[in-house]
C-alpha cells in the first residue's frame, strides 16, 4: 500500500489517494482540512528525494509555478521544504489531458475547437513569459481540458527562467521529442519562441490527427526537426482553412526569427483569424525553410548514421511525392480546359452539316416568359405590401445559450451570435472562471422579435480572493498587523534559531508573497529566535567566596538566581562555596541556573563520640543506604555531610543507575546520626544512620 495514503501533513492535508505518477513526482487527491477543499499534492518521489539534484528542480519548479496566476494555468496554493519531505499544494483539475481528449475524439478535432484550445494555450504562455518563465515542454500530455472546454497548462517540472535559456538534449526533452524545436533538439540557447514551436506542434496534430515528424528512435525525430519540412495541414485535411495553416507553419518555422516574437503576436493573429476565417496572413514559404546552422552547431548531431537517416529519408519522399501530384493535378486541369473548347465547337459543327435548317421558335417563348414574369411581380408585390400584415406570423428569432462561455471569447462570434450583439453588464465575483457568462438577458433558447438585437450579460471576476503580499524583513506584531488590514490572520507562529535573522523577526511563511487566496485564510509564520547558544564549559566555583562566585556567574551570562543551601562544614571556612552545579567543566549555555552549597563554617553544638574506655580500642561499623535517582539524567552528583562534614561525595550514571548506592564509616558508641543528602548540590533530604544498631 503506498505509504502516503491516510497521511496527514504538516496537520492540514489529509492524503486521500494516488491520481498520477511522473518522472519526478507523485500527484495525489488530498482534503485541505483549514480550507475544507479538495487539492492536488505533488510529492516528490522517495528513490529522487536523496538526490540533491532533483531536490533543487522539484523546488525551481514550485518556485517557477508560485510566480504565476492565470486561469489557463494551474495554480499552486501552498509550497513544503523541509529535510524529510518536499511537496507542492496545487489546485485539483476536474477533467482529463488534451492528449487523452484526442484520442476519444478519433485523434483529430475540428479546426473550430483546436482553435479554442489553442488560444488558450497561448494566453497561459503569454502570462509565463511575461514573468520570464520558459516552459520547455508543452506537448497534449501537459495540457488539461476541463469539463466547460477550458484548458489548463500544468507541469512546469523543467521551466527555466528566461536568463538560463541554455539547454541540452536532457531525458525530459528525448521523452517529448515529438514537440521539441531545433534548437532545443540541437541544446543550443532556447527562449520563449522554442514554447511557441511545440505550441505549433500541438495545434498541427489537434488539426490533422497525426505529428509533423514520426521516426523509429527519439534521436531520429530530433533531426528531422532540424532538417525536414513537415508536410502542410492542409495537404492532409482540406478543410482547414488556409489562415489557420499559416498560423500553425510560421509557429513550427525552424529558424526562431521567422517564428512569432511572442505568445501575444500568435495571440493577435488568433484573435484576427477568428473574427475573419478568410483573412489571408501572407506569409513567405521561405520562412518555413529548415534553418541555416553554423558548423559547430552541426556537429553536435551530424554526420546522421544510416539507421537513422531512414525515417527523414521516407517523410522527405513523401513531400516530393505530393508536390508531384499537385503538379500533374494542374497540369491535367490547365489541359482539359483548353482541349475542352474545340470538342465542344467541332459537335455543333457537325450538328449543322447532318440537320436541315428550321425556323426559330424562340421568340414565342420569349414572349411566354415575359407575360409569366410580369404576372409573377405583381403577385409578389402585393404579397409584400398588401396581404403580408394579414396573413404572415411575426417572425422570431432564438436566443443563442451563452452562459459558461468565455466573454472575450465569443463577443465578435458571428457565426455563434448571428442576428444579436454582446452587451456587457456587471461584472460580479463569483466560483466561475474570471471572464466567463453567468447571466444573458434575454434568457439563452428564448424565441424573441425582431425589435430585440442585444443580449446584455453578467461577467464573472472569478472568486473572491486576497493577494498574499511580502513578509520578509518585519517582525512578527508587524506582519501580523498587515495580514488583518487585507483581511488574511497570522496563525500561531512556531520559532526556530537563525543566525542571520534578528530575533522576533519573521524567517518564512506560506502561503508565499503573489499567491490569490480566500479571504480569512490563516497564514503559517516562522519566527526566528536569533542565533542558536553556544555551549561552553561551566566554570569552577568551588573555595570561591559567595560573593565572586556570583559576579563569575554574571560575567558568563548565567542565571544567578539558582538555588543557594548554607551548611556547617568543620573543614571549609565560613562564606566559602563548598559544592556546585553544574559541576566544573559541564557543557553549558548562556542562562543556566546555577545551584550552590556556601559553608556556614564549624557547627558549635558538635558533640564528639564519648571516648572508648581504656585500653580498648573502637569498634568500626560500615552502615549503607540507597539514594533513589529518578527524574535525572545524565551524570548525577551524590554528597552527603555528617556533623558538618563530609562523608561521600560520587557521581553517577542516571542513565544506568536508577538509584545510588552511599556506604558511611562511623564506630560503636555514636548511636544514632542523622546525615544530609544533596543532588546536584542541592540538598534532598535527610537519613537516620544507627551505628550502634
Amino acid at each position: 500500500m503506498d505509504p502516503y495514503i491516510g497521511k496527514l501533513l504538516d496537520n492540514r492535508y489529509e492524503i486521500l489517494e494516488l491520481v498520477g505518477t511522473g518522472g519526478m513526482a507523485k500527484v495525489y487527491k488530498a482534503r485541505c482540512h483549514r480550507l475544507n477543499r479538495l487539492v492536488a499534492i505533488k510529492i516528490l518521489r522517495e528513490d529522487l528525494s536523496q538526490d540533491a539534484e532533483f531536490r533543487r528542480r522539484f523546488h525551481d519548479e514550485s518556485q517557477a509555478v508560485a510566480m504565476l496566476s492565470h486561469p489557463n494555468i494551474v495554480a499552486v496554493y501552498d509550497v513544503s521544504r523541509s529535510s524529510e519531505l518536499e511537496y507542492i499544494v496545487m489546485e485539483l483539475i476536474d477533467g482529463i489531458t488534451l492528449k487523452q481528449y484526442m484520442q476519444r475524439k478519433g485523434n483529430k478535432l475540428n479546426w473550430r475547437e483546436a482553435l479554442h484550445f489553442i488560444t488558450q494555450i497561448t494566453k497561459a504562455l503569454g502570462h509565463a513569459h511575461s514573468r520570464g518563465i520558459i516552459h520547455r515542454d508543452i506537448k497534449p500530455h501537459n495540457i488539461m481540458v476541463l469539463r466547460d472546454g477550458s484548458v489548463k497548462v500544468a507541469d512546469f517540472g523543467i521551466a527555466r527562467v528566461a536568463s538560463g535559456g541554455h539547454s541540452t538534449l536532457t531525458q525530459e526533452a528525448l521523452g517529448s521529442v515529438h514537440y521539441i524545436s531545433p534548437e532545443q533538439a540541437r541544446g543550443s540557447h532556447i527562449d520563449a519562441r522554442s514554447d511557441l514551436y511545440s505550441a505549433g506542434v500541438v495545434l498541427y496534430e489537434m488539426l490533422t490527427g497525426r505529428l509533423p515528424f514520426e521516426g523509429d528512435t527519439p534521436v531520429s525525430v530530433a533531426i528531422q526537426h532540424i532538417n525536414s519540412i513537415p508536410l502542410s495541414p492542409r495537404e492532409l485535411e482540406s478543410s482547414i482553412p488556409e489562415a489557420l495553416e499559416a498560423i500553425t507553419m510560421k509557429a513550427m518555422a525552424p529558424n526562431p526569427d521567422n517564428r512569432y516574437l511572442s505568445a501575444d503576436e500568435m495571440l493577435a493573429d488568433l484573435e484576427e483569424f477568428r473574427k475573419n476565417p478568410n483573412i489571408n496572413f501572407d506569409y513567405s514559404s521561405a520562412e518555413f525553410d529548415p534553418e541555416e546552422e553554423l558548423d559547430e552547431d552541426r556537429t553536435q548531431i551530424r554526420p546522421v548514421p544510416v539507421s537513422r537517416q531512414e525515417p527523414e529519408r521516407r517523410h522527405q519522399e513523401d513531400y516530393r511525392r505530393q508536390e508531384e501530384r499537385r503538379s500533374s493535378r494542374r497540369y491535367e486541369e490547365e489541359r482539359g480546359r483548353y482541349n475542352e473548347e474545340p470538342r465542344r465547337r467541332r459537335r455543333y459543327d457537325d450538328e449543322e452539316e447532318d440537320y436541315p435548317r428550321r425556323s426559330p421558335v424562340w421568340p414565342v417563348f420569349l414572349a411566354a416568359a415575359a407575360v409569366l414574369l410580369f404576372v409573377g411581380l405583381i403577385v409578389y408585390f402585393l404579397w409584400n405590401t398588401l396581404f403580408a400584415g394579414m396573413l404572415a406570423p411575426a417572425k422570431t428569432y432564438p436566443v443563442p445559450n451563452l452562459t459558461g462561455k468565455i466573454y472575450e471569447e465569443i463577443k465578435d462570434d458571428r457565426e455563434l451570435l448571428g442576428r444579436f450583439t454582446l452587451v456587457e453588464g456587471e461584472t460580479v465575483a463569483d466560483d466561475a472562471e474570471p471572464g466567463t457568462i453567468i447571466d444573458q438577458d434575454p434568457k439563452g433558447e428564448r424565441e424573441v422579435g425582431e425589435s430585440v438585437t442585444d443580449i446584455k450579460v453578467t461577467i464573472s471576476a472569478g472568486p473572491e480572493v486576497v493577494e498574499m503580499i511580502r513578509l520578509d524583513d518585519m517582525d512578527y506584531q508587524t506582519a501580523t498587523q498587515r495580514l488583518k488590514d487585507i483581511g488574511l490572520k497570522a496563525g500561531v507562529p512556531s520559532y526556530e534559531n537563525h543566525e542571520t535573522i534578528e530575533q522576533g523577526f519573521v524567517i518564512s511563511y506560506t502561503p508565499l508573497a503573489g499567491v490569490a487566496v480566500p479571504p480569512g485564510t490563516e497564514v503559517q509564520i516562522v519566527v526566528s529566535k536569533g542565533p542558536a547558544d553556544k555551549p561552553f564549559p561551566m566554570p569552577k566555583l568551588v573555595d570561591m567566596d559567595e560573593e565572586l562566585a556570583n559576579i563569575t556567574i554574571g560575567q558568563h551570562n548565567l542565571d544567578p538566581k539558582g538555588k543557594r543551601d548554607y551548611i556547617h562544614d568543620p573543614e571549609v571556612p565560613e562564606g566559602k562555596v563548598i559544592t556546585q552545579y553544574p559541576l566544573e567543566g559541564t557543557e553549558v549555555t548562556e542562562g543556566t541556573a546555577v545551584n550552590l552549597v556556601i559553608s556556614k563554617g564549624p557547627d558549635p553544638s558538635t558533640q564528639q563520640p564519648p571516648n572508648p574506655p581504656e585500653n580498648q580500642d573502637p569498634i568500626p561499623v560500615t552502615k549503607s543506604f540507597t539514594v533513589p535517582l529518578d527524574g535525572y539524567e545524565g551524570e548525577v552528583n551524590v554528597r552527603v555531610l555528617m556533623d558538618g562534614a563530609q562523608i561521600w561525595n560520587q557521581n553517577y550514571d542516571a542513565t544506568m543507575d536508577t538509584a545510588a548506592e552511599v556506604h558511611i564509616q562511623g564506630t560503636r558508641g555514636m548511636g544514632t546520626k542523622e546525615v544530609t543528602i544533596f543532588i546536584n548540590g542541592v540538598a534532598r533530604g535527610t537519613e537516620s544512620v544507627n551505628f550502634d544498631g
